[in-house]
């Protein structure tokens, strides 16, 4: 059975980027599958058209029967009835079970996969504005709904559509072997049927669409309040976040109760065109027998067909809504997750070599604002250069440090490292380049062991070990221990490293960048967190670290940067000061007054004033 769940390579690249309306997306989304979902709607297709053949059987019976005496039926029907007991022994459990087979393993295991996996990776490659403009956990949501109804759709499509079209095609048939009277009544009853299926599936449509976005808002609310729980407490304000969560979830509620009325009235209205079946064939059926031009055996199939049909009516009806309540989440989906990528690889982009000169050469960016960033900043730091990055909070550092990332591309000027521009260059191969530890440090929930391999996931234990004893993590790594039990290396660290106090994460994050090894250091307030005494120590630790690599060092704590090659002050935007510590503290201009005002070695906010 395992075989055959391999015939759709669940994790296979999409091509190209995913179209923003419905069929385009769907055709992208399950690209490399629609022969094995072309197969298995035929089998669903077969097992339809086999309801038709056991009405039309059971009727052959009942006439043999009655047309037989009693003592002579079983000699003169024994081949008959050997070939009906062979179509319900056999053959219509070997048909069901192909298409319950290649529904249930073929399609249903592989598509869901198959569809979150491209979403997944298209979204990672959107630039984080993509990320800073939405909750993290309604992407998420959009991610997993979406993927979850295309497969719906799919299934139930092969299911139900394909199954009940084979059926009502083959009841046409049937009936018109009976009297072409009966199956023009049951093709009126059909006209009337797919009127009702036009008229609601579009309404059901637009309101799955707005139910979903609502419920994905309270994903994201909720999802926020919780990632940020400890800021929740610290503020008390447990009653503020309840009083949003509740705006969220009351709007998801009423687009609920608008999709709960739409359903009870379509539903009301099938039962009552179900019921009208029924009546119709075995009526008309009922007024031909009795006209001598239907047998009993004919009542028995035409009641058959018209209760399976309008038992199947209610359930195919069911199901529509079902896909086109999923069709609206799957557009919802489109919206928030097919935007195009705003950060692109150019089409014949390069490798980065390693190593060279890093040159911003009039760069300006102001995150599409008037203010802000950097503007026609000019500066070259050599290969192998320390570099400090002096400047009050909303001065540039950090633009700087994400410009040379390509987290944004310039607006105008360019960055090149050794001579290459970053914009020519893959965005992989240019961060490969460079280790990079920051003040609010990321840690994953996984295990202290994966978090700092993160850096280099193909070193060895020893190298692992190592660098966690150079950042002087290894001692509080070897106690750790999780809810599961696991210690040491293993214990996971909880989300964000909730866990862990910020100087044991940053300490990993540290390791992880020591264990990186680029030849591009970047330290963003990498040793805020830490006290004094384990600061000295990582300082030390940093200090041969920093050997032979260009680095580039950002700090409030003006201590931490006097021992750098060269300092540059930034001052809205652009570069007022530069050169060594003492050069500039001999000037006596910002950054003198900077050294000046420290307390406790840190920049006080109104120095930038």
């Amino acid at each position: 059975m395992r075989r055959f769940a391999a015939l759709i390579d669940a994790f296979q690249h999409a091509t190209g980027a995913p179209p923003r309306s419905f069929a385009p997306f769907m055709g992208w989304a399950l690209a490399g599958s629609w022969k094995w979902l072309w197969i298995a709607g035929i089998f669903s297709a077969i097992a339809g058209v086999m309801e038709v053949v056991s009405a039309l059987m059971l009727g052959r019976v009942i006439d043999a029967a009655l047309a037989s005496q009693l003592d002579a039926f079983w000699a003169e029907n024994l081949t008959m009835l050997l070939l009906v007991a062979g179509f319900f022994l056999v053959v219509r459990p070997l048909t069901f079970g192909l298409s319950a087979a290649s529904n249930a393993i073929i399609v249903g295991p592989n598509v869901n996969p198959l569809v979150l996996t491209r979403l997944h990776r298209w979204t990672l490659g959107q630039a984080v504005t993509f990320f800073d403009d939405d909750f993290a956990g309604r992407i998420a949501q959009k991610q997993m709904q979406t993927a979850r109804a295309i497969t719906d759709v799919a299934t139930e499509v092969i299911n139900v559509v394909f199954f009940a079209l084979a059926t009502l095609i083959g009841s046409v048939f049937l009936l018109t072997t009976i009297n072409g009277t009966v199956a023009i009544g049951l093709a009126v009853w059909l006209i009337a049927y797919f009127v009702l299926i036009r008229v609601f599936m579009p309404l059901v449509r637009g309101r799955s669409k707005k139910r979903a976005a609502a419920r994905a808002m309270v994903t994201g609310q909720i999802v926020d309040t919780i990632t940020n729980v400890n800021t929740v407490k610290l503020f008390a304000h447990a009653e503020h976040e309840d009083r949003a969560a509740i705006g969220a979830i009351r709007s998801f509620r009423e687009r609920a109760l608008d999709f709960g009325v739409l359903a009870a009235v379509f539903r009301f209205s099938l039962m009552t065109l179900a019921g009208l079946l029924p009546v119709l064939l075995v009526g008309a059926t009922l007024y031909l027998w009795t006209q001598g031009t239907a047998s009993a055996g004919d009542i028995a199939a035409a009641g058959t067909i018209s209760i399976r049909i309008a038992q199947m009516t209610g359930w195919v009806s069911f199901t529509l809504m079902g896909i086109y309540s999923n069709i609206g989440e799957i557009e919802d989906g489109i919206n928030t997750l097919t935007p195009a990528h705003t950060l692109v690889d150019v089409a014949d982009a390069k490798t980065l070599s390693a190593g060279g000169d890093i040159e911003f050469d009039n760069v300006t960016f102001a995150y599409g604002r008037s203010v802000g960033g950097v503007t026609d900043l000019n500066l070259t730091i050599r290969e192998g250069e320390k570099l400090g990055i002096v400047g009050a909070s909303g001065a540039g550092k950090s633009t700087l440090v994400a410009l040379l990332l390509r987290l944004y591309d310039a607006e105008s000027g360019k960055i090149t490292v050794g001579g290459q521009d970053i914009r020519g260059v893959t965005q992989e191969s240019l961060r490969r380049q460079i280790a990079m530890v920051t003040q609010d440090t990321a840690m994953f929930n996984r295990s202290a062991r994966d978090n700092i391999l993160y850096g280099r996931p193909g070193a060895s234990e020893a190298e692992m070990f190592d660098a966690a004893k150079r950042a002087e993590a290894h001692e509080f790594i070897l106690d750790l221990k999780d809810f599961a039990g696991r210690r040491g290396y293993d214990a996971h660290l909880g989300e964000r490293g909730v866990k862990l106090s910020g100087g044991q994460r940053q300490r990993i994050a540290l390791a992880r960048a020591i264990l990186k090894d680029a030849p591009v250091l970047v330290l963003d307030e990498a040793t805020s967190a830490l006290d004094s005494e384990v600061e000295a120590a990582i300082q030390a630790a940093l200090e041969r670290v920093m050997d032979g690599k260009t680095v580039l060092a950002i700090a409030h704590r003006l201590s931490t940067l006097a021992h750098m090659d060269r300092l540059i002050v930034l001052d809205q935007g652009r570069i007022v000061e530069e050169g060594a510590h003492s050069d500039l503290l001999a000037k006596n201009g910002l950054y003198a007054r900077f050294w000046a005002r420290q307390s406790g070695g840190f920049i006080r906010t109104e120095a930038a004033e």
